[in-house]
């Protein structure tokens, strides 16, 4: 495959991104970003019935900052149905292992606040032990620099390269609801 093949491609290749019959709400900015299917396709990694893994949008404050949304639009696993609540687990570990493998991190972090977006989005965040930026609170400080313009952002090419890798990655290792759009 092509580099440029697979840069363009969504995770469940043959299936396009499209606008679905996904619960939705017309106010939320996830719902909107889940509706732009051009835009979402430049970020998505890995796509299931509930969920979709994204590297975070430009400006991205680290490489391999991905977020896990869940599809449907709901605030948070209290408005889970009963197979969201059961793949949920799964689908945090493997979007964590497939983090740590792809940006050759320490550690990652989870953190889900619901504030900005009531829409469950979960922030998978890449901690490198040599970089005190992406320590615990320290990497909030980072990520409110990068949108001020004090730090620098991630350079797209450098996010393009992480967006190849975690989707050949993905089409390896992700079992819950592979090619399930």
């Amino acid at each position: 495959m092509e580099r440029s093949q697979a840069l363009a491609m969504t995770i469940n290749p043959g299936t396009p991104a499209s606008v679905d019959s996904i619960d939705r709400s017309e106010q939320c900015a996830i719902c909107k970003l889940h509706s732009d299917v051009e835009h979402l396709r430049g970020l998505e990694i890995w796509r299931s019935r509930h969920w979709l893994l994204r590297h975070h949008p430009h400006p991205s404050p680290l490489l391999g900052w991905c977020l896990l949304d869940a599809r449907r639009h709901l605030a948070g696993a209290i408005d889970f149905l009963g197979d969201e609540a059961d793949e949920w687990g799964t689908v945090v570990q493997q979007a964590s292992q497939l983090v740590k493998k792809v940006s050759g991190c320490d550690r990652v972090y989870l953190i889900a606040f619901g504030e900005g977006a009531r829409h469950l989005h979960l922030h998978l965040i890449p901690r490198f032990q040599e970089d005190q930026r992406s320590s615990a609170w320290s990497v909030a400080d980072l990520y409110r620099d990068v949108e001020a313009g004090r730090q620098p952002v991630v350079q797209t090419e450098k996010v393009q390269e992480f967006l190849l890798a975690a989707r050949l990655q993905a089409q390896n290792g992700f079992t819950i609801g592979f090619n399930k759009s």
